[in-house]
């Protein structure tokens, strides 16, 4: 495991790159994997674990404002997306296969939007699908959090210090407002998305407007959609559904 932080366009971005042992000169394209909200790189040490395990290269990052990576004066969220591409071409990665959960999804939606030729297969994990214009604003304090979440809610602090104690607090506002805003772009991009690409949605919980949902799958030329039972957080709460979904798609 290598970690390293890059200066991006002005911005400090920490990373970190999981090659297995005996497959450093592999042909396969790299995963890169890019966690939600308030969180960091080591959610994903489970699923880098069992991507190694396949011969896979794995990428995890920490989004601006998030662990080890800087925290910054704008958090648009197509910044997010921005400093993901930068960080490819840092690399000078030419394919990769991107996860993606909650802003994380966003963010690799957007690469697969402006650079489809980079992109081998998407996953998109409990993504918040941005409202179209005409669109009621999302009533998100209608989703009531599973049991599950709320004990991570509370466990968090003791179990994961480094992420919440790392994540800038100040891009919260910014991002709810944003939540709430129409997003005419980022829908007339879809059609440009051209990786298969596999859309996990939680149950009780969820962030998935299913609305909103269909009319995303139906602008994607491949798309499908995996349901699950756990709450915003299924590579956490569900992780051996999540593996047993996900795996099989990325090492097709």
């Amino acid at each position: 495991m290598m970690s390293e932080t890059v200066d991006l366009d002005g911005v400090d971005i920490a990373y970190r790159s999981f090659t297995p042992l005996g497959h450093a000169n592999s042909d396969s394209a790299p995963v890169m994997l890019v966690h939600g909200m308030g969180g960091d790189s080591t959610t994903w040490d489970r699923f880098t674990r069992a991507l190694t395990a396949q011969g896979r290269r794995v990428i995890t990052v920490d989004l601006r404002g998030h662990g080890k990576s800087a925290h910054t004066s704008t958090y648009e969220f197509d910044s997010f997306g921005a400093d993901l591409l930068a960080l490819i071409d840092h690399l000078g990665l030419n394919e990769v296969d991107l996860v993606g959960h909650s802003l994380g999804g966003y963010a690799v939606s957007l690469v697969a939007q402006r650079r489809p030729e980079l992109v081998r297969r998407l996953v998109l994990e409990e993504l918040p699908i941005p409202i179209r214009p005409g669109d009621a604003p999302p009533t998100l304090t209608g989703k009531m959090p599973s049991i599950t979440e709320l004990w991570h809610a509370a466990s968090s602090v003791v179990l994961h210090p480094r992420a919440v104690l790392a994540f800038d607090r100040s891009m919260t506002a910014t991002a709810l407002e944003q939540f709430r805003r129409p997003n005419p772009q980022w829908w007339e991009s879809l059609a440009d998305i051209a990786a298969p690409t596999l859309v996990l949605r939680g149950g009780p919980g969820g962030m998935v407007d299913p609305e909103r949902l269909d009319a995303m799958v139906s602008e994607i030329s491949t798309c499908r959609v995996e349901a699950f039972r756990t709450g915003h957080s299924i590579h956490r709460d569900g992780y051996s559904a999540f593996e047993a979904t996900v795996l099989p798609f990325l090492t097709h």
